[in-house]
């Protein structure tokens, strides 16, 4: 098992069990708010933000399953995604209606190193069919 994969499957895990978990403290209510729940007391959720995470999750694990270089892939375009959304992120107002997902300030930093890890790793690791032998 590549290294992309072991990583996507973790990380996939890890966020469709938040995903799930965010819906312990938002229930459905309030789908697209900027102001959600909090979750582990610190990082902002809604429901649309659950289901993000959940997709996301599953997208990772089931890239992992597929193989290394869709593992690959995909870790490197949520890894650029969660960048760019780590970025954009501390320009929306917390309290602004563009804010879809209810993002915090917590939220943009893990995102961000979410996003390092994932494309780090997808950068670091090469596909078995560009490898040189």
């Amino acid at each position: 098992m590549s290294l992309n994969q072991k990583v996507g499957y973790v990380f996939g895990a890890v966020y469709v069990l938040v995903g799930l978990l965010g819906f312990v403290v938002t229930g459905f209510e309030g789908f697209a708010e900027p102001e959600g729940g909090l979750l582990l007391g610190i990082f902002e959720v809604n429901p649309l933000h659950n289901l993000v995470h959940i997709a996301i999750g599953a997208a990772l694990a089931g890239a992992a399953a597929a193989g290394a270089t869709a593992s690959r892939s995909a870790n490197m375009a949520v890894g650029v995604v969660y960048l760019l959304l780590g970025v954009l992120g501390f320009f929306i107002a917390e309290d602004s209606p563009v804010n879809l997902l209810a993002l915090n300030t917590a939220d943009h930093l893990l995102h961000l190193a979410t996003g390092a890890v994932l494309a780090g790793v997808g950068a670091y690791e090469r596909s078995p069919a560009t490898r040189r032998v």
